[in-house]
């Protein structure tokens, strides 16, 4: 089944009808009498028409494009950081931390989500690169028997609640057997997302992130004042993942129509395919993930309780910044395939998301450097501010294995696995290291032994960065010399 050239969806040639809808309205001429208004009136217009086509065309670039998929990252983040704060006071301590530890139990089930997320990206986009008569048209196969599988998955945590329960920590068991579909929701949302990286229709992959953030935390707070307590505030994140599940399977389906013929039918890959194709991006997550969050499980266990407690308050104002790196990725892995497959350096697109990244984490370590102690104060309270000197050591950590994120993002687009050798040996030496540096909190040095857990972090993530940098790089140069259809590694 013929499909049109990606680049008609989404590029827009000059004097086309959204560059026309773009441009301002003329101006009507100003009563005579209002001679100086008016010329005052007609330079501002003019101004106005020169910037507005240059606005558009920003936002159509690669750059506002990718910043755009970054400032949805943030604006959902901004919106989980006021339904934590919401939850935190309508539920109080105990009924926020069994919440707390729902939450925990999912973000478990989203690292599967989020590597066929990429993985999907990555299938979809070299499909239609290469003009396939069924590029895209394996979502909507794999979207049937996730769909199918649900039932079995929402039978069996049913059926095994209070074990589920038992394993979490938790009491409540109906919120507990929830974990389960509410992961296998993501996994399906993950799907449809990375097939709209794919198709180039990154609004409506921000969309998503914002959407998503919005609806849990309407549906959460609905549930909760309805009087299910933590149950309903969990179902919240149930409920807003099904509904956008439904949303955006009708304009999946008219992006990559399914085939139509039986040949066509029989050429498009299974679900096996895209389990085996997704092994190196599962890795890679799960290996990122630990490498994010493993500074705050040693601290936790080698620190005394209100230092671990500090150096919690600090993590979460540092690690703002890998979700921005996460929204730059959203944007970089299809497009480096694309222009990967087309015989372009994709290396532009890397520059630019790092060029983004750079531009929001260096301001961001500064100020943090300068007024840490009195943003901690007032976000968190006085009892929390022992990390304040360890904060821009963590932001400057953090916005390095951003770095790393996005080039394993870029690594994963040209097909390559042996960053992963990397990953894991980052990840081994942060296991070593960190709890004999942390011990010595227990102190009466404590704040001094956080910032040498930040310096250690700092040090590590900065090898990190560049090793993989420098095998994206590499890549690239061996990408030159292969043959033009050389499959990819992964």
């Amino acid at each position: 089944m013929p499909r049109r050239p990606l680049q008609s969806q989404t590029s827009t040639a000059p004097g086309s009808e959204t560059a026309r809808e773009s441009a301002p309205e003329p101006a009507q001429p100003p009563p005579a009498d209002q001679n100086g208004a008016a010329a005052i009136d007609r330079g501002v217009s003019a101004r106005i028409a020169r910037r507005v086509p240059q606005l558009g065309a920003l936002a159509r670039s690669d750059t506002g494009r990718a910043a755009g998929l970054a400032g949805a990252m943030m604006g959902n983040n901004l919106i989980a950081l006021v339904t934590t704060v919401l939850f935190a006071r309508l539920l109080g301590a105990s009924g926020y931390g069994t919440l707390g530890a729902l939450l925990a139990a999912f973000v478990i089930l989203m690292v599967p989500g989020s590597a066929l997320q990429a993985t999907v990206a990555r299938e979809v986009s070299h499909e239609l690169s290469e003009g396939s008569e069924v590029a895209g048209a394996g979502v909507h196969r794999w979207m049937t028997h996730l769909t199918v599988a649900l039932a079995v998955v929402v039978a069996v945590a049913v059926l095994l609640r209070e074990q589920i329960a038992a394993a979490i920590g938790v009491e409540v068991a109906w919120a507990a057997a929830a974990t389960l579909p509410t992961g296998w929701l993501w996994l399906m949302l993950s799907v449809q997302r990375g097939a709209l990286q794919a198709v180039q229709r990154y609004r409506l992959v921000g969309l998503t992130l914002v959407g998503e953030a919005a609806l849990r935390l309407v549906f959460g707070v609905a549930l909760l004042l309805l009087g299910f307590g933590v149950t309903g505030a969990f179902l919240g994140t149930t409920v807003a993942l099904g509904l956008l599940v439904v949303a955006y399977t009708v304009p999946l389906r008219r992006l990559l129509p399914p085939p139509r013929d039986a040949a066509a039918r029989a050429a498009v890959p299974g679900m096996r395919r895209l389990i085996a194709r997704a092994r190196i991006p599962v890795v890679a997550f799960v290996l990122l993930a630990i490498l994010q969050h493993v500074d705050v499980i040693i601290v936790k266990h080698v620190a005394a309780p209100a230092v671990a407690g500090a150096y919690v308050a600090a993590s979460v104002a540092a690690k703002a910044v890998i979700w921005l790196a996460m929204g730059l990725g959203f944007y970089l892995l299809p497009e480096a395939v694309r222009r990967t497959q087309g015989g372009e350096d994709a290396r532009p697109i890397l520059v630019r998301t790092l060029t983004l990244l750079a531009v929001v984490a260096v301001p961001l370590v500064a100020f943090y450097a300068v007024l840490a102690q009195p943003l901690l104060e007032l976000v968190f309270r006085s009892g929390l501010t022992a990390g304040a000197g360890a904060l821009p050591l963590l932001t400057a950590a953090m916005a390095l294995l951003g770095v790393g994120y996005l080039g394993v993002q870029y690594l994963l687009a040209l097909g390559r696995r042996s960053f992963l050798a990397l990953l894991a040996s980052a990840a081994a030496v942060e296991l070593i290291v960190l709890p004999n540096v942390g011990a010595g909190s227990r102190g009466e040095a404590a704040s001094a032994q956080l910032v040498d857990v930040a310096v250690v972090l700092l040090c590590l993530q900065a090898v990190l960065a560049g090793a993989l940098l420098w095998s994206a790089a590499r890549a690239r140069r061996a990408q030159r010399s292969a043959p033009p259809l050389l499959a990819p590694e992964a």
